[in-house]
């Protein structure tokens, strides 16, 4: 149902979860376990997903929240559920027992925590928003709070690995101009003008650049492996009408 993190599970005032697809109630193409609110599941389902990550987690079923992600390197400061999801793609806290819930289905799920401050954060980190400082914004909105950057530890969650991730030339092209010197993380491709793309590889460059204290992935391929996780470009692929959502939450304990 979930995966944990040693680096983050090791602290005793911090609840992480990186959700996997299994363990929920959701049925046919989004079985079991969709967190997805903005996914065409049965609403109901969703909910009764999500008050199972909430249990998982030891809180109230009222008490993760999720963003309505749009690529940005928008982040928000989290002081209470949400009445209407804010369009970002990261939020931080320091009020314990709130989890702050970051949907992914291929792209990058960062949980960040500095646990000796009380302060946590999680990011949606797609090609776009770690080009455009998705990162920067999370560990200069956890300082704001009170957090010291050489304190921070951030994990990236399970995402789209290179031998899955075929781009375009436009995305090549784009991307060798607004990310000189990552040229490393385009890998040869199967058809002419294509590459591989390295997303976690990437991720984690900008996570070193940050010059936070510990930096870790658990180098699971959403792609690949479909017994455990969703995938918007399997579900392409397949010719699918739409796909679950994972969740990677993190919490300071209540």
């Amino acid at each position: 149902m979930f995966i944990e993190a040693p680096e983050l599970s090791g602290h005793a005032g911090l609840r992480h979860a990186f959700f996997t697809r299994q363990g929920g109630v959701s049925e046919g193409l989004y079985a079991s376990l969709n967190g997805g609110i903005g996914s065409d599941d049965a609403p109901e389902r969703v909910m009764a997903n999500r008050a199972r990550m909430c249990a998982q987690l030891g809180l109230g079923p009222d008490r993760l929240v999720s963003l309505y992600q749009v690529h940005s390197a928008e982040v928000v400061t989290v002081e209470a559920p949400f009445a209407d999801r804010p369009r970002a793609d990261a939020m931080v806290t320091r009020v314990p027992g709130l989890a702050l819930g970051i949907a992914t289905a291929d792209c990058g799920p960062i949980l960040f925590a500095d646990p000796g401050n009380g302060v946590v954060g999680a990011a949606h980190a797609g090609w776009k928003g770690a080009l455009t400082g998705v990162i920067d914004a999370t560990v200069a909105a956890m300082e704001a709070l009170g957090a010291e950057r050489s304190a921070i530890v951030a994990v990236l969650g399970p995402t789209i690995e290179q031998p899955s991730y075929e781009v375009g030339p436009d995305f090549v092209a784009r991307f060798r101009a607004e990310a000189p010197g990552m040229e490393r993380f385009l890998g040869p491709g199967a058809r002419a003008d294509h590459a591989q793309f390295d997303l976690p590889g990437f991720i984690l460059a900008r996570l070193e650049e940050a010059g936070i204290g510990e930096v870790a992935a658990l180098r699971l391929d959403t792609y690949a492996d479909a017994e455990r996780f969703y995938s918007f470009r399997r579900t392409t692929h397949r010719g699918e009408a739409d796909y679950g959502r994972l969740i990677s939450a993190i919490a300071l304990a209540p």
